[in-house]
């Protein structure tokens, strides 16, 4: 492989991993389906393509259309705040008072609607104002400086959002003999609870 393409490939490798690995909403409920084995794979295919699609409107050059639209950013900073408060209190809800019966095992863990699961994953994906920051301003304006290159730059930080989300989503059952301990949910919750509310707040102050 040319020596250009393969740095292409690898810089937009790291520098995708070291935009997505930073904790947030949308990681935290991807670690927490993956410790309940739930819907595991729809969760990670969202999070994955959603990336994919963001990243190649960056690196076609959609960044000077968003920065053009700030309003736009700000109606989707409101909205993203508002449910990631909104889930946030219901993390916190089942932190403090956990259904009756629950397993707290991973495999045990109560089944919920897939469909419910989809939607709350799509929200916390593109309600989030960073993303778009994050994918389509930055990385679509470092993978302009890769002139020709650029779309490999964009096909690698793809490659580490896919690398990411996967081994976070499947990697959490290694959590099982963890999670198997009383309360463990609890403090998995507590902590889903936290980074949620603490996003979202920050969400709505940056917007106002």
């Amino acid at each position: 492989m040319n020596s250009g393409v393969l740095s292409a490939a690898l810089a937009g490798f790291g520098t995708g991993m070291s935009l997505i690995v930073a904790i947030g909403a949308q990681n935290a409920f991807v670690l927490r389906q993956g410790a309940r084995g739930q819907a595991v794979l729809a969760v990670v295919g969202i999070c994955a393509a959603s990336d994919a699609v963001l990243i190649a409107l960056g690196v076609a050059g959609l960044g000077a259309v968003v920065t053009a639209w700030p309003a736009a950013l700000a109606a989707v900073g409101l909205a993203g705040g508002a449910f990631l408060i909104c889930y946030g209190v219901l993390a916190a809800r089942r932190a403090l008072r956990p259904a009756a019966g629950q397993s707290l095992t991973a495999g045990g863990a109560a089944a919920g609607s897939v469909r419910a699961t989809v939607l709350t994953c799509l929200a916390l994906t593109w309600l989030n104002p960073h993303v778009y920051l994050d994918t389509v301003l930055l990385l679509g304006s470092v993978a302009a400086d890769r002139g020709p290159l650029r779309w490999v730059f964009g096909l690698g930080a793809m490659l580490a959002s896919l690398a990411w989300f996967a081994g976070l989503g499947y990697g959490a059952r290694l959590l099982g003999g963890v999670l198997a301990r009383p309360g463990a949910w609890r403090v998995l919750d507590a902590l889903v609870a936290a980074t949620m509310l603490a996003m979202g707040v920050l969400l709505l102050a940056r917007t106002f």
